[in-house]
């Protein structure tokens, strides 16, 4: 949620960020209310003060007095009834429009609705030749025993998949690897719930502008299944004061990902690119406003040295201001190089949502001065385990149909190489 006060002094600024984001928003619609909302708890505030008045004159007031009394305190009483049963639906209205407003981009962001002018800021890695015939993922995968798209369809529909063997042995080592990277870190591993309140997914900045209809939702428990372990990891602390020194608090969350996937077609729906179901490993921190910045390239700089453990081609993109979403303030993009589309496919994305969602869930924290102020949040993919496990099987692709395991997962898989069972 954007500070009222913000708003307020900068509505100019805060309008053109939202457009920034394909976002209009009515501020003439928002400064009327909060108006009126304003003068309606001033109201409400001084009939509290001559409650309190009129309590502590009931004490010593003669029999005749009191009777006065406790009919001025009840018309009182009445009055404040009306002024609160107006102030609701104001309140509700201006809450509903507030958590419209996306996140202003950062300053360093580019301005463009158009993401296809997404900046390419370094390509990595060097990409591998092939002297046969590349196959996709989905080909090497069921030919080796290891993905069964199939049978899933049978049992839960279309895109869920079934993984077997090494493939189910490729994504624990995954998961071991990545965990030894992060924890170095600083990251506490955590398990977290699958299944959030309505008020907590929407506190992290999910339900706005259609996000609704990306979610799946249990109605009758009014709980959402997570499309990522941040989801859950943000509202952790929500309603809590951090001491200073507790900061920077680092998690890093592994967890299924439900995802609706409304939008994909095409090659998209084909594999394992785009599911309804998969696991991530995801990495979650709150800071101190003044840490945020370096906070968001060690996150990058994470997710790169994961990459390039696992030696495959990859470019790093930094989003433009219509492709960041509602709450993310920068985000940059890490792409895997996918040998048989030819071109690079997202596996990793980072973000700052500055103290978008922090003063949505009120997370703050204690400045040097014993202030509370709001902490920034900030997320970013460790493995999205079936797209890298795509990225793998497509780079270590070999001529007799097998596929090498990248070196830091040898040792954890027990071989070097993914083998038809005969």
């Amino acid at each position: 949620m954007i500070d009222l006060k913000q708003l307020r002094e900068q509505s100019k600024s805060i309008v053109e960020a939202s457009a920034a984001k394909g976002v209009e928003i009515d501020i003439d619609k928002i400064l009327e209310l909060d108006r009126s909302v304003r003068s309606l708890e001033k109201d409400i505030e001084h009939i509290a003060s001559q409650k309190n008045e009129a309590s502590k004159r009931i004490t010593n007031a003669t029999e005749t007095e009191r009777k006065t009394l406790i009919d001025e305190m009840r018309e009182i009483d009445r009055k404040e009834e009306t002024l609160r049963s107006e102030l609701g639906p104001l309140s509700s209205e201006l809450t509903e429009l507030l958590y419209r407003i996306p996140n202003p981009p950062c300053a360093d962001v580019t301005v463009d609705l158009d993401a296809s002018k997404n900046e390419v800021i370094r390509t990595v890695g060097k990409k591998q030749t092939y002297d046969f015939p590349v196959r996709d993922h989905l080909e090497i995968g069921e030919a080796l025993g290891i993905i069964d798209m199939d049978r899933a369809a049978k049992v839960s529909g279309a895109r869920f998949v079934y993984l077997k063997g090494d493939g189910a042995l490729l994504e624990f080592a995954l998961l071991h690897y990545a965990l030894s990277v992060v924890t170095k870190h600083g990251f506490t591993p955590v398990l977290v719930p699958h299944l959030i309140s309505a008020n907590a997914m929407r506190a992290m900045g999910y339900l706005e502008h259609g996000g609704h209809d990306e979610i799946y939702y249990l109605q009758k428990d009014n709980l959402y299944l997570i499309g990522t372990a941040e989801q859950s990891i943000g509202p952790m602390h929500m309603d809590e004061i951090f001491d200073a020194d507790a900061l920077p608090k680092r998690y890093v969350g592994f967890s299924p990902c439900y995802r609706r996937e409304s939008g994909s077609y095409g090659k998209d729906t084909k594999g394992m690119i785009r599911v309804h179901q998969f696991e991530k490993l995801e990495m979650f921190s709150y800071v101190k406003p003044e840490d945020s910045d370096a906070e968001h390239e060690l996150i990058l700089g994470i997710e790169e040295e994961l990459m390039q453990g696992l030696e495959i081609p990859y470019h790093v993109i930094k989003m433009v201001s219509g492709d960041l979403g509602l709450p993310a303030a920068r985000k940059y993009d890490i792409e895997a190089w996918i040998p048989s589309q030819e071109t690079y496919r997202e596996t990793h994305s980072c973000s700052t949502t500055t103290d978008f969602q922090t003063r949505r869930l009120n997370i703050r924290y204690r400045t040097d001065a014993g202030k509370p102020a709001f902490a920034h949040a900030l997320n970013g993919t460790a493995f999205a385990m079936g797209r890298t496990i795509v990225a793998i099987l497509e780079n270590y692709q070999q001529k007799d149909g097998s596929v090498r395991i990248p070196k830091v997962l040898q040792s954890m898989m027990g071989k070097d190489v993914i083998r038809a069972i005969e």
